[in-house]
């Protein structure tokens, strides 16, 4: 299936939402979310707006589940909507100068401004959930905005627990799993779980492609944390010390900790030097940290597939989605 005309369909709709600020007084304010998303400014394109994958996700799915996509399009732009809204917010929580190569809003307006900018964005996903109205019934709009909102708020939850941790020693990997499944899963658990609900599927197939998404985000992030310890720079276009020297909680460094060996000694010491870096990252893999989060990646991935079949996905949509789900789950280590 080619999904170039989705993506075409995306980018659309995302500018009919945002345009609600195009308007004589907030032209500037409607410009900042046009940067942001990646349309205009410095180093606008491809590369600024991201790969989309959230929004593919809800479309593909519905697709598979037996629905239109083209009626879908709203649900798409409010998950997208939501990711860039929590984006924006990050990058201020981390005190982050740079996101996909270009000046992060709160850089280049100031903090205050980019809050801002996220509440818009993330208004605009109530209101294009929303507008589902225009193609179907009102009890399945409100199962959609209960979705997402329940969603929204998971967001939040995974947020606090990765801020409240950053200066705790005493982590393990029970704490771990509920931190990613907020930050990560949850908004990729809710593209599939509107997908199929927006494609008409039954309560089963619903609960198996919402576990799928689940189980893909888990993956995703193990994989993360293992590429931003041993990744190959080149590869992921960033830093594979960054992970190490920020001091990140990953569930590599977690399994370190619980081996409680000279990893966990030297990290508790206090911060990591970039100078460091490879001798521990070294230390870390003969310490267990590679092989626990490889092994998760593993389990994780197989938890995916295993519910993705189970909701047997029709067509070339469902072609599509297993593609999307593998090209996801294999990036380079």
């Amino acid at each position: 299936m080619d999904i170039n005309p989705l993506r075409t369909s995306i980018e659309l709709e995302l500018q009919k939402q945002v345009s609600r600020l195009d308007q004589t007084h907030t032209k500037s304010f409607h410009e900042m979310l046009t940067y942001h998303m990646g349309w205009t400014g410095d180093g606008a394109g491809p590369d600024a707006t991201g790969k989309r994958i959230r929004p593919l996700m809800v479309l593909l799915t519905t697709a598979a589940a037996g629905g239109d996509w083209n009626n879908a399009l709203p649900a798409a732009a409010a998950v997208e909507l939501v990711h860039n809204f929590s984006l924006v917010h990050d990058d201020i929580q981390d005190n982050s100068p740079k996101r996909r190569g270009r000046d992060t809003a709160w850089t280049k307006w100031g903090a205050p401004m980019a809050i801002n900018v996220g509440d818009a964005l993330f208004v605009m996903s109530n209101q294009a959930i929303i507008d589902l109205k225009e193609s179907y019934p009102a009890d399945v709009v409100l199962q959609a905005a209960e979705v997402l909102h329940n969603t929204c708020l998971d967001l939040t939850r995974g947020q606090f627990m990765d801020m409240s941790y950053e200066e705790r020693t005493d982590l393990t990997s029970d704490d771990y799993w509920p931190m990613v499944a907020g930050k990560t899963a949850a908004l990729l658990s809710a593209c599939c779980h509107l997908g199929a609900i927006l494609g008409g599927a039954g309560e089963a197939k619903q609960d198996a492609y919402k576990s799928f998404g689940q189980y893909l985000g888990l993956a995703f992030q193990v994989q993360d944390d293992i590429l931003g310890i041993w990744g190959n720079e080149a590869v992921t276009g960033k830093s594979a010390a960054s992970d190490l020297v920020e001091g990140k909680n990953s569930l590599p460094v977690l399994a370190g900790l619980s081996a409680n060996k000279k990893f966990a000694e030297r990290w508790r010491q206090g911060p990591i030097k970039a100078e460091e870096v490879e001798e521990l990252a070294k230390l870390l893999a003969t310490e267990g940290g590679y092989e626990t989060a490889h092994n998760a990646s593993i389990q994780m991935t197989d938890l995916a597939l295993l519910n993705l079949r189970e909701a047997e996905p029709q067509g070339d949509a469902g072609d599509a989605l297993f593609d999307l789900a593998e090209m996801l789950l294999k990036r380079n280590q």
